[in-house]
């Protein structure tokens, strides 16, 4: 299986450092812990620092996408996608801290699975989705619960300095089962959501259509699908980890802002 990854070469490097940074470099992961360039050379994953797998230039998510987590939230089952923006600023990778901002107190987790984008693209229909999709990687939409209920809007709640977790990588859809994704978040070990992405209200291919008709998608755009039921709390010290079967686990610790 492919897993296409990003990395620094230098250990100082932001979390959301774009492709431009002179130390930002791209490649597959390789099962022997090596990591192969488009160049044929490799590098150590031991001896680098891992970045999100993806730089996207904008991360739709949609909000309600599973009924039972619509209603754990006394929400109301939307009629159709609700759509909203994660800034870039927000991305993590895998291993690294979510800061728990002063300004909340009550921050969720949210384990999704995200729709890597792979073309431009704008007004696609439903039937042709599939020749937008790249591949798919983990999301963990962090939110800030409180800021969310109390703004109305959810662009705070949201889309706070590393609350979008992704990767460990993101595989091409050609090599997995979509159908056969569950999504399973843990917390400090324990399981607390685990659903198939077919309890889903609207599929991949219905939203890539909503949402390339308002907007042009662009290659490495990120779409976070929604989240099952089961969402909860999060505290300083905790570990979170979501898992899809296929795409790996994504894993990180909580800490309280300084």
């Amino acid at each position: 299986m492919t897993r296409f990854i990003r990395f620094a070469t230098e250990p100082g490097v932001p979390s959301t450092a774009p492709d431009t940074h002179p130390s930002v470099r791209r490649g597959i992961l390789q099962e022997d812990g090596l990591i192969r360039l488009p160049d044929g050379s490799t590098a150590a994953l031991n001896r680098v620092k891992l970045l999100p797998c993806v730089y996207p230039s904008k991360i739709v998510c949609v909000g309600r996408n599973y009924a039972d987590h619509a209603k754990e939230l006394g929400n109301a089952v939307p009629a159709e996608p609700i759509l909203f923006f994660k800034p870039p600023s927000s991305l993590l990778a895998h291993g690294g801290v979510i800061v728990y901002p002063a300004l909340s107190e009550l921050v969720s987790f949210e384990g999704e699975v995200g729709v890597v984008i792979g073309a431009r693209c704008r007004r696609v229909k439903a039937a042709d989705a599939g020749s937008v999709i790249a591949g798919y990687t983990i999301v963990n939409d962090v939110t800030a619960r409180d800021i969310q209920k109390r703004d109305g809007q959810w662009t705070r709640g949201k889309g706070f300095d590393t609350f979008c977790p992704v990767g460990p990588w993101w595989t091409p859809k050609e090599e997995l089962d979509f159908a056969s994704f569950r999504v399973r978040t843990r917390v400090n070990g324990e399981l607390k959501q685990d659903a198939p992405v077919t309890d889903m209200l609207f599929p991949v291919a219905a939203i890539l259509e909503y949402v390339t008709a308002c907007m042009t998608l662009e290659p490495g755009d990120l779409i976070a699908t929604g989240t099952p039921p089961g969402v909860g709390p999060l505290k300083a010290g905790d570990t979170v980890s979501v898992e899809v079967a296929g795409l790996g686990t994504l894993e990180n610790a909580v800490a309280a802002e300084i």
